[in-house]
């Protein structure tokens, strides 16, 4: 295998359209695709037949406009390049319309109360900048979605608009400073994707593995990850296989894998690509989640991607490492080897600890969702609360400027390891804090609050908009300054005075942050029915409408649809719980405890005691009616959760009534576990899940 000839060779990319399209056409989209030009709807036809001669020829007979509707996953509706002749027979067209326009049906996609059941059109709008490709033998086009009315339907249309706006107030910044050359500013993302493999038969003998994504029920086994072994351990042969195999599937849809480790829970691993534009990098994030998942069915695996599969080991995430690049090949958040003289790496880092300060409720409800409530602030990932983390050296900077003194740089340092034949190596001036929610990296900032199965577009979004709208606030103060250099100072020293509070190096994990946060005045949004009723606060609409982002109306909508999706998915794992308990669990302890029942009999029945028996009934048919009454309870609740109407008073029941009624059940069934025969218990265990691979 020649990876350098099997990469990209799925991908409809710059060197398959120079090949093929006409020399002017060609110049015409790359400039769309590099300048960001409005696309020239007059070279439609000619890419669509360079395009579908291409994938003719690589085997595709079919063609749909792939695109991100508010579901969380992908969606594509498939069209054949078949077209009938007069003679019965058929030839393979591919028109200029049908590359740039589609028309799916808008009507059973979640809108917000955008669009009612009866209103079906929707449109989809091929994005030129992200790479055309070929997977399963069907030309896929990446696309935005949008209503009949205009409004947008997905997380790619604002993610675009988003990119937009800071690449407009990147670059009045940095004409400020003298840069003609650059004429584009991207933010670029490298995201990288936790998951969990486990056995597919394991999986399918769990229901709520199966409804659910996560396991509602489960004890603690007798060796979870406690041992620290398994983080970048050998990796098993089975894995391994996956792990090529997969290499191999991205990089033929040209996505840079790159880096992959065991990660710190048995069964849990990582897979991170090269960064990469953004809305490029999250359609490839998509790409790669679903790659997974077909991948581990070949292998007999089963690609988990939930936040927290196993109750008490460590779930996953997705972390967001974002930066902001010119198209000259400068990283805007590239301190360079004396930040502290450099004028505009200080703008644009204290841009974003002012948007991060003073945007916590949008940074903090972008990742908020039900299954990322059971990981957030779990020693396992960043807690509730946001907060930045700079490092030793910029902190000493910030206070040097702060306090108008001058910063005294300690000097690259060297590690001495003390062993004659291993070389010294050159220290980073910082540290790296894994506690941290916002934390700069040396040259781009990793936002590490993520779930593992979230799109990153929506976050995207939201980091964007806000540094964007920070660079707009500056630009404006600056472009009318005397004296650019002392505005520029006195800028950067009030931004960073008005902001100190945002700023923390310390472990986020520990009480003694959360009470100090308290005392700062940082926002706390300890699960996601309180943190996503402010997507639609007034200010954050404003924000948005400001920057041409999201409508008001856009605003609303989605904060309904998420509150929505949050009870739907809690919804479905009570139920599930429901079902479970009452079908698998309760008839699998009695026959247990009828089990035991018949040897306590026979025991005393020859003069032996019985003791133990009688000890282990009593404790399961005292759990075994608790759980059964707690199911009670829970079918209860769900059935008074159908009274509110309001999605934001829905979430709350979830969160205060619904959710303790569930954790009360699951710690019936769990102790019961412990307490029964493997025999006689109805599915997979956490041991028998995470050590069968």
């Amino acid at each position: 295998m020649k990876v350098p000839e099997l990469f990209g060779e799925m991908v409809f990319n710059l060197q398959a359209m120079q090949e093929r399209l006409p020399r002017d056409v060609f110049k015409s989209l790359k400039k769309t695709i590099d300048e960001g030009k409005p696309l020239d709807g007059s070279i439609a036809g000619d890419v669509a037949h360079a395009m579908k001669e291409w994938a003719v020829e690589k085997g595709a007979t079919h063609y749909t406009h792939w695109f991100q509707p508010m579901t969380g996953v992908t969606a594509e509706k498939h069209d054949s390049f078949i077209s009938p002749t007069r003679e019965g027979r058929v030839i393979m067209e591919f028109s200029g319309k049908e590359l740039v326009v589609g028309e799916p049906d808008a009507s059973s996609f979640p809108s917000g109360g955008i669009r009612a059941t009866f209103e079906a059109r929707g449109y989809t709008a091929w994005d030129p900048t992200s790479f055309a490709f070929i997977k399963d033998g069907t030309l896929c086009i990446p696309t935005a979605f949008y209503s009949y009315s205009g409004e947008v339907l997905d997380k790619k249309a604002p993610l675009l608009k988003s990119m937009d706006v800071l690449n407009k107030q990147a670059l009045r910044i940095l004409r400020l400073f003298g840069n003609t050359a650059a004429k584009r500013v991207f933010p670029t993302v490298g995201a990288e994707q936790e998951y969990f493999l486990i056995d597919r038969k394991m999986y399918e003998a769990r229901k709520d593995l199966v409804f659910s994504g996560r396991t509602l029920f489960g004890a603690r086994p007798p060796k979870g990850q406690e041992m620290e072994d398994h983080y970048f351990g050998p990796i098993k042969t089975r894995v391994s296989a996956f792990m090529k195999e997969l290499d191999e599937e991205l990089w033929r849809l040209g996505v840079v894998a790159k880096t992959e480790h065991n990660e710190v829970a048995p069964a849990q691993h990582e897979l991170a690509p090269v960064y990469a534009i953004t809305n490029v990098a999250s359609d490839q994030n998509q790409l790669m989640m679903e790659t997974m998942k077909k991948v581990a069915s070949r292998h007999g695996l089963y690609c988990l991607l939930h936040e927290k599969p196993f109750e008490g080991i460590n779930g996953s995430g997705k972390h967001n490492n974002w930066s902001m690049s010119t198209d000259t090949g400068l990283n805007l958040l590239d301190p360079g080897s004396t930040p502290a003289e450099n004028g505009q790496f200080m703008l644009f880092l204290v841009a974003v600890i002012k948007a991060v300060d003073e945007h916590q409720d949008l940074l903090r409800l972008s990742v908020a969702s039900a299954g990322n409530d059971h990981r957030l602030g779990a020693n396992e990932a960043p807690p509730s609360i946001v907060s930045v983390y700079v490092g030793e050296e910029l902190a000493e900077v910030l206070d040097a400027l702060e306090h108008d003194v001058k910063y005294k740089g300690k000097g690259k340092k060297v590690m001495k390891l003390g062993v004659d034949t291993l070389p010294e190596l050159p220290a980073d001036t910082t540290d790296r804090n894994r506690t941290s929610p916002f934390a700069f990296t040396g040259n781009k900032f990793e936002f590490r609050m993520l779930g593992s199965t979230f799109s990153i577009a929506g976050p995207n979004i939201i980091v964007n908009t806000i540094v964007a709208d920070t660079l707009r606030e500056f630009a404006d103060e600056l472009e009318g300054a005397k004296d650019f250099n002392a505005a520029l100072h006195d800028l950067v020293v009030r931004t960073i005075r008005a902001h100190r509070r945002i700023l923390f190096n310390g472990n986020n994990y520990s009480e003694e942050w959360r009470k100090e946060a308290a005392r700062r005045g940082l926002l706390d949004l300890a699960n996601s029915a309180e943190a996503l009723p402010h997507f639609a606060d007034k200010k954050n609409i404003d924000l948005f409408e400001r920057n041409g982002v999201f409508t008001a109306r856009e605003v609303t909508s989605r904060t309904e649809i998420m509150l929505e999706n949050y009870c739907k998915v809690l919804t479905i794992e009570a139920l599930t719980m429901i079902e479970m308990g009452k079908k698998d669990i309760y008839p699998a302890v009695n026959a247990y405890i009828t089990d035991l029942c018949t040897a306590a009999f026979q025991k005393e029945h020859f003069g032996a005691s019985a003791a133990c028996d009688k000890e282990t009934i009593a404790k399961l048919s005292a759990a075994n009616e608790g759980m059964y009454r707690k199911i009670g309870d829970i079918e209860k609740l769900l059935a008074e959760a159908k009274g509110h109407e309001r999605p934001a008073d829905c979430a709350a029941f979830f969160a205060e009534k619904v959710i303790p009624a569930m954790q009360e059940m699951r710690a019936f069934a769990d102790e019961m576990e412990v307490n029964t025969a493997k025999s006689r218990w109805p599915f997979p265990t956490y041991g028998d899940i995470l050590f069968s691979v």
